[in-house]
C-alpha cells in the first residue's frame, strides 16, 4: 500500500479468533495476524466493529468496513467478497453435552438419528455441510449468534451446534464446566477447510497487499508463537504453507 489509510475490520465474538479479554481489549488469533498485518503495511487508525456473522459480507458490499475476520472463502461467497490467502485450516466440530458423546460423533450420527436437533449459524458453512451428509432441513435450528446456538445445547433445545471445532474449544475454555464438550467431525465427512480474511471486491488493490504481508508473516517464529498462546499448533500452521 503506498499511502496511509484508516481500516475497518469486522469481527464477530467467537474465541479464540475474536474476543474481549478480562480488561475488555479486542483480541483472538484473528484480531492479532490482522493488527499485524496492518503494521506491515503501515496503515493509519485500525478500528474493529463487532457485528453478527450474517452482517459480514454485506457490511463490506456497503462499504461499512473493508475487511472481516477468517472466514471460509466457498464459490457462493466468492460473489461478494474477494479473500486473502488462507490464515488457518481447521476442522468442523459439534458442541454437545457431555453426556451425549456416546450418541454424536459427527454429521453422520445427527442424520442417522432424526430425534437429534442441530443448531447453526446463518450462513455459515457448516449448514450446508450437515444438509450434505444427510440431516434434514427440520432437524436444524437456524441463530444468528454463537451464544444463543451455545446456550441452546446447553438448555437441551438442540442436541449439537455445528461450527469450527477450535471455536467450541475456545468457547469451553472461557465457559469452565464439565457438562459440554467438543465433537470433533471426522475428515472422511468433512475435511479441515480454509479461512481467509474477507475484503471488499472494490478494493483488489488492499487484498493483494494483506496477502504481500501475510506470506511474510504466516509460519514465522512470531506468528507461531502467537498462534501457539491462541491454542494453535504448528502442525495446523504448517497446513497452510
Amino acid at each position: 500500500m503506498h499511502e496511509a489509510r484508516d481500516m475497518k475490520v469486522a469481527y464477530l465474538i467467537e474465541p479464540p479468533f475474536n474476543f474481549r479479554d478480562d480488561a475488555g481489549r479486542i483480541t483472538g488469533c484473528d484480531i492479532e495476524l490482522a493488527r499485524r498485518v496492518f503494521h506491515v503495511l503501515d496503515v493509519g487508525e485500525v478500528t474493529f466493529v463487532e457485528t453478527e456473522f450474517a452482517d459480514l459480507l454485506p457490511g463490506l458490499q456497503r462499504g461499512a468496513w473493508q475487511m472481516t475476520t477468517g472466514l471460509f472463502a466457498t464459490e457462493a461467497r466468492e460473489r461478494h467478497a474477494l479473500f486473502s490467502r488462507p490464515i488457518w485450516a481447521l476442522p468442523d466440530g459439534l458442541l454437545i453435552r457431555a453426556a451425549e458423546s456416546h450418541r454424536i460423533t459427527g454429521y453422520r450420527s445427527l442424520a442417522s438419528d432424526r430425534t437429534l436437533g442441530l443448531a447453526v449459524i446463518r450462513d455459515q458453512a457448516q449448514h450446508q455441510t450437515a444438509l450434505r451428509i444427510g440431516v434434514l432441513p427440520e432437524q436444524i435450528t437456524v441463530f444468528e449468534t454463537y451464544g444463543e446456538a451455545a446456550q441452546a445445547v446447553r438448555e437441551g433445545g438442540v442436541s449439537a451446534y455445528a461450527s469450527v471445532a477450535r471455536a467450541h474449544q475456545g468457547y469451553l475454555d472461557r465457559s469452565p464446566g464439565g457438562d459440554m464438550q467438543v465433537a470433533v467431525v471426522p475428515a472422511t465427512e468433512a475435511p479441515a477447510g480454509f479461512g481467509c480474511f474477507g475484503i471488499a471486491r472494490t478494493e483488489p488493490g488492499l487484498r493483494d497487499a494483506v496477502d504481500g504481508a501475510l506470506e511474510t508473516i504466516i509460519g514465522s517464529a512470531a506468528h507461531r508463537r502467537m498462534m501457539r498462546g491462541f491454542g494453535v499448533s504448528d502442525d495446523e500452521i504448517d497446513l497452510l504453507l
